[in-house]
């Protein structure tokens, strides 16, 4: 099971590396919406890539300092992207940046809370109901002129299934290593299907 999973991490691995640079090569045709969803998978690229160096290069062996950005950082991007896709006022914009800043603050500085994972969850259900919302609207409208309408679907989806995941291993006493490694690969097979639908609309963008 063990190599399983990072059969799937590293094909995970690889599939955010070409939606990255696929996304970079067509950042410039791409209007102010479209681009925050470059700048969302940006920034996971940059929390992978911060897990992956850390421990090899600094021998930074313990890297859950960076959960709390993870979280604040991946909160704000997305629901950021779909208040603008609202056309929702601006200050929503600004609830949320502080939000995700007395998040980061609470942690970092009081440890508060201390099971970061509630705020996660959180978190979830609400980029959930924000996609779900803006997916309705795009369906009853004018979806066929939406370019990124399978990623919106592909984000309900992925963070839809995480969120039970997440809390179906929190509540399964006794996890042994195998159960853990199954959950972890499955997220990493929903993941491959977000990653995969933003490289299928990388490719087909045009002017």
């Amino acid at each position: 099971m063990a190599d399983l999973y990072r059969v799937i991490l590293f094909l995970n691995y690889g599939l955010l590396l070409s939606v990255i640079v696929l996304g970079a090569v067509k950042y410039r045709i791409l209007n102010n919406k479209e681009r925050q969803y470059f700048h969302c998978i940006a920034f996971l690229f940059f929390i992978e890539l911060l897990n992956l160096i850390l421990p090899y290069i600094f021998n930074l062996n313990d890297t859950s300092f960076i959960y709390p950005l993870y979280i604040a950082g991946e909160f704000f991007l997305l629901t950021g992207l779909f208040i603008r896709k609202l056309d929702l006022p601006k200050y929503y914009l600004g609830f949320v940046a502080l939000l995700a800043i007395g998040f980061m603050i609470s942690k970092y500085g009081f440890d508060t809370p201390a099971n970061a994972d509630i705020v996660k969850v959180i978190s979830n259900i609400i980029i959930i109901c924000l996609s779900g919302v803006v997916l309705i609207r795009e369906i009853k409208g004018s979806s066929s002129q939406n370019r990124f309408l399978w990623a919106d679907a592909s984000i309900f989806f992925y963070y839809s299934v995480s969120v039970f995941f997440f809390i179906v291993q929190h509540q399964i006493a006794n996890l042994s290593e195998d159960d853990y490694l199954v959950i972890l690969s499955a997220n990493n097979v929903l993941s491959s299907i977000l990653y995969c639908s933003f490289l299928y609309i990388f490719i087909q963008l045009k002017k």
